[in-house]
């Protein structure tokens, strides 16, 4: 597996994301013991940059994590989050980034993963709340206290991401980013690359409409967050089936799955982008990793940068509104 620095960090150039093991997704929380093996597969195959959140589950997802780093921390790069959820009593959902909210995450975080270090800790999402300069300040004061490493971001919008770098150097922005999530493209990839910060697309398959293998959302249960997301309902997930059928088409002649592909596409995004795909599957994570290995013909690359804009937003409206662009 290839490394890539995301600012100075060294991280795999493929990563593991971890919420649908324990969260959002259909079947999350059945197999913990099936998870684990994925984790030690990934760290087996080379992967190395690990991502968790203390929202995902609540808690169960950093809980699972540290089970599975018993006896094999130094191999992984563990990024978490921090601020979805209100410690002062507001509990899971409530935006949170206070100097003692971040504390009392802090150490939660590290109590759960089994660590006495956080590699890469990121604000979950920005706070209107509470100024960033005071988020970063607290987050810079963690790393004097050997508590975490580096600070990142997720799903900030420029002027953010431009006022916590003037705190504190950020290491990475982490957002939505695939062949048919292209927004960071515009404003925020060609920021990050004037600050030298690293970039981490989660979703990278499309919450698995890439892979080809979604035809109908009749196997989703109540707990999936896609049942409600405007690209799978009605009409638009019929009409953005175009998309997974050209990336089936491109795969075929490749002769690679349609989740490698997506993946082999960002990868050729730049060396400051790092994927991090979620599976709960050894088979899944063994097949996203040899995504490292495929090589886009410019024929290839061409149809793949021109296929039609997914239909539908990213996200409900709720969770819309949590996010900057």
């Amino acid at each position: 597996m290839k490394h890539i620095k995301l600012g100075d960090l060294d991280v795999s150039r493929i990563g593991l994301g971890l919420l649908s093991m324990s969260y959002a997704y259909t079947g999350a929380g059945t197999d913990d013991a099936e998870s684990i093996r994925t984790i030690h597969r990934a760290l087996d195959l080379g992967v190395t940059h690990l991502d968790t959140a203390e929202f995902y589950g609540p808690y169960l997802n950093e809980e699972l994590l540290g089970k599975a780093l018993k006896g094999r921390r130094d191999q992984a790069v563990v990024a978490t989050k921090f601020g979805m959820i209100s410690h002062a009593g507001g509990g899971p959902g409530h935006l949170d980034s206070s100097p003692a909210n971040i504390r009392t995450a802090v150490d939660g975080s590290l109590k759960r993963l089994g660590t006495d270090y956080i590699d890469l800790y990121y604000q979950h999402r920005v706070d209107p709340n509470t100024p960033i300069e005071d988020t970063i300040g607290t987050l810079a004061d963690l790393i004097t206290e050997g508590k975490i490493r580096y600070i990142g971001l997720s799903e900030a919008g420029p002027e953010t991401i431009r006022r916590a770098h003037a705190v504190h150097p950020i290491t990475a922005v982490q957002s939505e980013y695939s062949l048919w999530t292209r927004h960071p493209e515009t404003h925020v990839l060609p920021l990050l690359r004037q600050l030298n910060i690293g970039f981490v697309p989660y979703s990278p398959m499309g919450r698995g409409f890439l892979t080809g293998q979604i035809r109908s959302t009749s196997g989703f249960d109540d707990t999936d967050l896609r049942k409600n997301n405007p690209r799978f309902t009605g009409e638009n997930f019929q009409r953005n089936l175009r998309i997974a059928d050209e990336v089936q088409a491109i795969a075929a002649e490749a002769g690679a799955t349609p989740a490698q592909i997506a993946l082999a596409w960002l990868l050729s995004r730049g060396d400051d982008v790092a994927p991090i795909p979620g599976t709960k599957r050894v088979a899944r994570v063994e097949e996203n990793t040899a995504a490292d290995a495929v090589e886009l013909t410019a024929e290839q690359m061409e149809k793949l940068d021109n296929l039609p804009p997914a239909v539908g937003d990213t996200h409900d409206e709720a969770a819309l509104r949590l996010l900057e662009r």
